[in-house]
C-alpha cells in the first residue's frame, strides 16, 4: 500500500504510473473539490464515478476519450461501506481541470448543467492512467468550496474546517476499507 500527496494532474499521473509500473492493482485516491451542485454538502463524501478530462494530462493516457470511469466493483463497495457506517455521501461525476481560483459564474454554471458534482484537479488523470495500466482505481472527495453557491476557498469558516476535518477522517476509514478488498 503507498500514500502520496499530489497536487495537479501531471503529479497525480506520476505516481499513478510508476505505481502502476511497479504492479499496484488499485488506486484510491482522495482528495477536495469544488461543489457544483445543490445535491452536494459540506460534509458528503463524495464517489467520483466519472471524470470529464479537462485536465491536460489525462488525455495522453486515453488519447480520444471525454471522460473516465471509476471502477464500478470500488464504486459499489464504497456506496456499501458508507451505508454500513451511516456516512453521508452523494455518487456522481466530476470535471478535472489544469487550474483553480480561475473559474468565472459562466464556468461553474456551464459545468454544474453538464450534470458535475465537483471541479477538481487530479482525478481524471488518476483514473485515466490507472485505465491506461488496467488498474481498478476510484476518486473519493471532500468538498472543500461550495461554488455553486458562491463559497470559495476565500471564504474559510471554522465551522467549515471541522467538518472538513470529519470527512476526512470518514474518507480515510472509507479508503482503509477499499484497500482492504481484493477483486478479480
Amino acid at each position: 500500500m503507498g500514500f502520496a500527496n499530489v497536487y495537479g494532474g501531471p503529479s497525480a499521473a506520476l505516481i499513478t504510473h510508476q505505481f502502476a509500473s511497479a504492479g499496484t492493482n488499485q488506486f484510491i485516491q482522495t482528495g477536495y473539490c469544488g461543489g457544483l451542485t445543490l445535491e452536494i454538502n459540506y460534509g458528503d463524501i463524495l464517489i467520483v464515478s466519472e471524470a470529464e478530462m479537462q485536465d491536460g494530462t489525462s488525455h495522453w493516457y486515453i488519447p480520444n476519450e471525454k471522460k473516465v470511469d471509476s471502477d464500478k466493483d470500488l464504486v459499489s463497495a464504497a456506496v456499501d461501506y458508507c451505508n454500513k457506517k451511516g456516512y453521508s455521501y452523494v455518487v456522481g461525476s466530476v470535471i478535472s481541470t489544469s487550474a483553480m481560483l480561475l473559474e468565472t459564474h459562466e464556468i461553474i454554471n456551464r459545468w454544474a448543467m453538464k450534470g458535475h458534482l465537483g471541479v477538481d484537479m487530479e482525478t481524471a488523470t488518476t483514473l485515466a492512467v490507472a485505465k491506461k495500466f488496467n488498474k481498478k482505481a476510484i476518486s473519493l472527495l471532500n468538498i472543500s468550496d461550495h461554488l455553486i453557491e458562491g463559497d470559495t476557498l476565500y471564504s474559510y469558516t471554522k465551522e467549515r474546517e471541522l467538518i472538513e476535518s470529519e470527512t476526512d477522517e470518514k474518507i480515510r476509514d472509507l479508503a482503509l476499507y477499499l484497500s482492504s478488498l481484493s477483486f478479480n
